[in-house]
């Protein structure tokens, strides 16, 4: 059977309805967002853009994560194709019916919001049923699927509660029945696990990825935090100030960022501004700052002598000063973090590295660290 369904058991419990067949009807091959923009109308700064032109296409079964800062327009995008947002221009297609301007009922997705937005006065039962009651699913059918949902979330025994008589945790897992119950074609996720605390985190996160993973629903998923996205998404969109900065898999997002902005998201800590100098190595790009030089392996134009190399942490060792890219330079910081430790090494030109490393060193030893030259990214300088 094609369509995002609920796996074989469950549909043999649940029996087949009407309205099931609608939600199977309404499954898509792609979702296309086409330039679409959200403006705002504020009295400090007149009309702003808070979403500029995103156009992506998203596939069946594939999990999309929206990535960025607050305010960069990632939680206005999927509101935008919920429906709780109009369109200032643009246009999003479920392939070859245009959606954006049916209200949010006539969408048929399912929203897991960031606080939950559980009925306080309902048991957990009911919460989860509520979506089928409202589309007027047999209470017989109703049933069966809120207790096949209640298991795919491992919440069996849990139903008759009160949300305030379960974990945030729970609570949360949850907001995810109640929004895969009703078997939408697509999946909103904003921020949901942001409440939670660091353990809840990893392991919900974990919770959404084999549940993604059973029911093969297609999700849109908004979140600042890099683990989350690099964790569960098969594509990656960054954006920033509303704008897209890249749309790449984990994978190519992780080792070559597109920009300084994307950079930063995935970890490249060690920023420094640098002129670029002539190198004797075919294919290598000099970078001096003072009494500081590095080789980087030459990947895109720079468009001038201003440029800023970008490191991360993991990439820079602590050894040998014979090593490639070797730097002497102090140890000013420790953080201990278990199975390794972040290292602040000041180095000359008064920049400051930040290191991950297993070794051991305290605060004042004098150390030389190095990075391979392919793993210093050069992006032209910032205005």
């Amino acid at each position: 059977m094609s369509g995002l369904v609920f796996p074989r058991a469950i549909r043999a419990r649940s029996g087949a309805t009407a309205e099931r067949s609608e939600n199977e009807a309404n499954d898509f091959a792609e979702l296309r967002l086409v330039g679409i923009t959200r403006r705002f109308v504020t009295e400090s700064s007149g009309t702003v853009a808070a979403l500029k032109e995103l156009s992506l296409v998203v596939r069946r079964r594939e999990f999309i994560a929206l990535l960025g800062p607050s305010g960069c327009g990632k939680s206005t995008a999927l509101n935008c194709i919920a429906g709780l947002l109009p369109l200032s221009s643009g246009s999003i297609w479920r392939d070859d019916t245009r959606i954006d301007r049916f209200p949010p009922e006539k969408r048929g997705f399912g929203m897991v919001f960031q606080n939950y937005a559980l009925f306080p006065h309902m048991s957990v039962r009911k919460n989860v049923g509520f979506g089928l009651v409202m589309r007027g699913v047999p209470s017989e059918s109703v049933r069966a699927r809120v207790e096949d949902a209640l298991a795919l979330v491992q919440l069996e025994g849990q139903g008759d509660k009160l949300p305030d008589q379960l974990s945030g945790g729970q609570q949360q897992r949850v907001a995810i029945a109640r929004a895969i119950v009703v078997e939408p074609p697509l999946v909103l996720m904003d921020e949901p696990l942001s409440n939670l605390d660091a353990k809840l985190r990893v392991e919900t996160r974990a919770e959404i990825r084999r549940i993604h993973r059973e029911l093969g629903r297609t999700t849109i998923y908004v979140t600042h935090d890099q683990d989350e996205a690099l964790s569960l998404a098969d594509r990656i969109v960054v954006l920033h100030e509303g704008v897209v900065q890249q749309i790449a898999p984990p994978r190519e997002m992780y080792a070559n960022p597109a920009n300084l902005h994307v950079a930063r998201f995935m970890g490249y800590r060690n920023v420094i501004e640098c002129e670029l100098v002539p190198t004797p190595r075919a294919g290598r790009l000099g970078l001096r700052r003072g009494e500081l030089f590095l080789t980087a392996a030459a990947r895109q134009a720079t468009g001038g002598t201003r440029v800023c190399a970008a490191i991360r942490p993991d990439d820079i060792a602590l050894g040998s000063a014979q090593a490639d890219n070797a730097i002497a330079g102090t140890v000013a910081n420790v953080e201990y973090c278990g199975r390794d430790s972040l290292v602040d090494v000041s180095v000359s030109s008064g920049v400051k590295l930040h290191v991950r490393t297993n070794s051991q060193v305290g605060v004042g030893d004098t150390v030389h660290v190095h990075v391979p030259a392919d793993r210093v990214l050069v992006y032209p300088a910032e205005s």
